[in-house]
């Protein structure tokens, strides 16, 4: 009994003297109240506060953005996205035919071997006829798409395609295609078989729609009609 006392008392003495050791964080004598939980969060709840009342497209909501743009840069525009292509015949019909692009301009380079596509929806009754001015015309257009051919990809049985920026590592991700309906033409490109990544009403986000082209690329098919309220789920 008198041993179990000791030893009783000598665990107390050790807990006392390590709950006072210095090393040690004490308990709170008393739990902050609301107000002071608060108040150590204002000064992050005034930024936000400051930064939400400007639109989200502001400089200082987007660091690194620059809005007094350098008087060298006027003129620029975004003219053109590549893809290469393993067989152009297949990738002109589905272009023109599913897509309804028109073929702007096709440049040849023999001793290099390859050839280049431009397509777009401008009307081309408007092109030169003229080679060299039909160029500088393709060349002028907004928003083309150029398709590169390495001559003989089509018939080379080794040839395994090209990656399409979906799968690990991923990087180049879609280009975008506005339509009158989003609804109408994915029954129309079910109709010709093409191949879906989303239909419009798969996932959270409905109205839109992701289609690959005959290499693999995402093509993202959206209308105007729909896609302010789809882009209202965001933040």
């Amino acid at each position: 009994m008198a041993a179990a006392s000791l030893i009783s008392h000598r665990l107390f003495s050790f807990l006392r003297s390590y709950w006072r050791s210095p090393s040690i964080p004490s308990a709170p004598k008393s739990f902050p109240t609301p107000i002071q939980r608060f108040d150590r969060f204002r000064p992050f709840c005034s930024a936000m506060a400051s930064s939400s009342s400007e639109p989200k497209e502001s400089p200082s909501n987007n660091p690194g953005l620059h809005t007094e743009l350098d008087d060298a840069t006027k003129g620029y525009f975004l003219q053109q996205t590549m893809f290469r292509v393993k067989d152009p015949k297949v990738s002109l019909d589905f272009y023109s035919r599913v897509l309804g692009m028109s073929l702007l301009k096709r440049l040849d380079f023999p001793e290099m071997k390859f050839s280049l596509y431009f397509l777009g929806y401008e009307n081309t009754a408007s092109a030169p006829s003229y080679p060299s001015e039909r160029t500088v015309w393709t060349f002028g257009q907004k928003a083309t798409l150029e398709l590169t051919h390495n001559w003989g990809t089509e018939n080379d049985p080794e040839f395994k395609g090209y990656h399409n920026g979906n799968s690990e590592p991923r990087g180049f991700g879609h280009i975008g295609i506005t339509v009158d309906d989003t609804y109408k033409a994915c029954e129309r490109f079910e109709r010709l078989g093409v191949e879906f990544v989303k239909k419009p009403d798969d996932g959270k986000l409905k109205g839109i729609a992701f289609i690959k082209d005959p290499d693999g690329y995402w093509i993202e098919i959206f209308d105007l009609k729909r896609i302010g309220g789809v882009a209202a789920a965001a933040f």
